[in-house]
């Protein structure tokens, strides 16, 4: 099925601003929400020069606030007469040991990739199932098959219950002309991690992006992206020691 109008949270910068800059080149149209509205308003700027063709539509959102998640989601779907997929792609790394004095950080990254992504979902499929067909791509991450120590236990286990959340959701819409997808990125460079110097088969964001937009057309269940090495590495994930798991995070 052809998606055409394509929305994406967490569109102001990283994996979002870039995925919206390459389904700009595929000619799609794009409803694009973030905080930083100023950095969406460039984007569309800069997307109006090069593809004066392709429509796009900003507005600012907080995912934490939920009334206004859905009151967005419905906005663009006026703006555009109809959402084909929506991405939720919207997340944060915040966070520390547990039992270290940083539980508002922990707390924070649990709702914002949690609890946040349960509203934007609700707000898709309501269009969805009102309108009969859709999309519903969510941006988990390889983080997701194990537990993990230090500023990525609260992390990963948020983005586990997020795979786990659009698994229900497959198994709800089964049947149905709705799509869910979940996608769980590797290392790829973003704002997300910009600071950390050491990192073992990451790639740039425009690589990783392309391998992600790739996954996203196949509307499959579940892909690990880019596919070498973390399809492999998330089976060897699965049934490493605990031990192992340690100097991996």
């Amino acid at each position: 099925m052809n998606r055409q109008n394509i929305l994406i949270t967490g569109a102001s910068s990283g994996l979002g601003y870039t995925m919206a800059k390459m389904y700009a080149a595929q000619g799609k149209n794009l409803a694009l929400c973030a905080r930083r509205v100023e950095r969406l308003e460039e984007l569309r700027e800069e997307i109006a020069k090069t593809y004066p063709a392709v429509k796009v539509f900003v507005r600012p959102l907080d995912v934490n606030d939920h009334d206004q998640v859905f009151a967005v989601f419905k906005a663009f779907a006026e703006d555009l007469g109809q959402l084909d997929r929506v991405i939720v792609n919207a997340g944060m790394g915040k966070g520390a040991s547990l039992g270290t004095g940083y539980f508002h950080a922990n707390k924070q990254t649990a709702i914002t990739n949690f609890v946040s992504a349960i509203a934007q979902c609700e707000a898709a499929l309501e269009l969805f199932r009102a309108q009969n067909h859709g999309h519903l791509v969510t941006i988990s991450s390889v983080s997701a098959v194990r537990g993990l120590r230090r500023a990525m236990t609260v992390y990963a286990a948020s983005k586990a219950a997020l795979s786990n959340l659009t698994e229900g959701i497959r198994v709800d819409l089964l049947g149905t002309p709705i799509k869910a997808t979940t996608i769980h990125p590797g290392f790829i460079r973003s704002e997300l991690n910009e600071k950390v110097r050491t990192v073992p088969f990451i790639v740039d964001t425009e690589k990783g992006c392309k391998a992600i937009l790739k996954a996203i057309d196949k509307e499959g269940a579940n892909y690990y992206v880019p596919s070498w090495p973390w399809e492999l590495m998330s089976r060897l994930m699965r049934i490493a020691p605990i031990r192992i798991l340690k100097k991996m995070s």
